[in-house]
């Protein structure tokens, strides 16, 4: 299975990289998501290790049942040969209808044929009203129109 762009990653090739993987990601399709990685990958999530694409997509269905409405952006940070770092921030809310923005760090480090072999998260979570929201995008991808991360000032 294959996943481009592939490594060595330029400038350009790394943010179509970062973008497809946040177009994922808004889809909400632990299946369909657990695909851009290697069927051996390593995550480490907050305190979760992960290994595996069954065990991500077991946490990715977790997630997206216990964050409600999540909506993230990503933006590229740095990239080199096969790594590529990102900084991010979502926003969704629990059953309670408490709203959240989590703010984080990924380091990214692919395979030759594109898919992401280790994933290392850092991410934090900022209790928030519903007024404060930024991402109020439809449910799915971030409309092309919609300010990114640095443009949010976030």
């Amino acid at each position: 299975m294959q996943r481009p762009p592939f490594p060595p990653f330029t400038e350009e090739t790394a943010a179509q990289k970062v973008r497809m993987a946040e177009d994922a990601w808004n889809g909400r399709d632990p299946a369909k998501v657990a695909l851009a990685y290697t069927p051996d990958s390593q995550w480490r999530n907050r305190t979760e290790f992960l290994n595996g694409r069954a065990e991500i997509e077991a946490f990715l269905t977790r997630k997206w049942n216990r964050e409600l409405d999540y909506r993230l952006i990503k933006e590229l940070w740095t990239f080199g040969e096969n790594r590529i770092a990102v900084r991010f921030a979502y926003e969704y809310h629990d059953d309670s209808g408490n709203w959240f923005r989590a703010y984080g760090n990924e380091n990214w480090e692919f395979d030759e044929n594109g898919l992401m072999r280790r994933r290392i998260a850092s991410i934090n979570d900022l209790p928030m009203a519903e007024s404060d929201r930024k991402f109020r995008w439809p449910s799915g991808r971030r409309p092309d129109n919609h300010p990114g991360l640095s443009d949010l000032g976030l």
